[in-house]
């Protein structure tokens, strides 16, 4: 069944007691992704083992519990189910279903400023969220650029964009990743500052 969840989100860290029950998993409202086209719901494992499953105005109190294997036993409309936690990030948690190929995917949204009520929000939510995550890492990563057949760097990319700024070297010029071996990705200066 594992592979089937991994096969459709890769990446994905087990869900670990001690680093994510209290910090991102208790008491946090967790959007349910499915589904979201027809009906918002909101899920908020309590402790004490309360689950609140939110909708429009209807509030739903079930139950929760977690084993030593960290694996989830949910009771929902539907009956008990068994899951396995994973995070794909600290605001993304999916609930595999261990007897079925299914899954669920929940968001946290409570650091983001709009509500979360459609698939279009959705996508406008994990567009900024990783738009946010890909200008950090490439703020705090470093290039080389290739200027008349000769390599310079590393450099940040705030030191590139000051070099273009005064002149020094032009924004067409080819960067690489430090990690990278060649220009290949065909990737300017240019690119890097939109990122910003």
């Amino acid at each position: 069944m594992n592979d089937y969840l991994h096969n459709t989100i890769p990446n994905l860290k087990p869900f670990n007691y001690e680093h994510h029950h209290d910090a991102l998993f208790i008491n946090k409202p967790w959007v349910l992704v499915n589904g979201i086209s027809k009906k918002k719901s909101v899920y908020t494992f309590k402790e004490d083992n309360i689950l609140e499953i939110s909708r429009k105005n209807n509030v739903i109190t079930t139950s929760w519990s977690i084993n030593i294997q960290n694996v989830l036993s949910i009771e929902t409309e539907d009956g008990k189910i068994t899951v396995s936690a994973f995070f794909k990030d600290d605001d993304i948690l999916v609930l595999n279903n261990q007897s079925k190929e299914e899954f669920a995917m929940y968001i946290n949204a409570t650091n983001y400023e709009d509500d979360i009520n459609s698939v279009e929000d959705i996508q406008a939510f994990l567009k900024d969220k990783y738009k946010k995550k890909v200008s950090t890492i490439i703020y705090d990563h470093e290039f080389y650029y290739i200027e008349k057949s000769e390599e310079f760097g590393p450099f940040k990319v705030e030191v590139l964009a000051e070099k273009v700024n005064s002149g020094e070297i032009s924004a067409f010029c080819f960067v690489r990743d430090v990690n990278e071996h060649d220009y290949s990705n065909r990737m300017r200066i240019e690119d890097l500052l939109h990122e910003l």
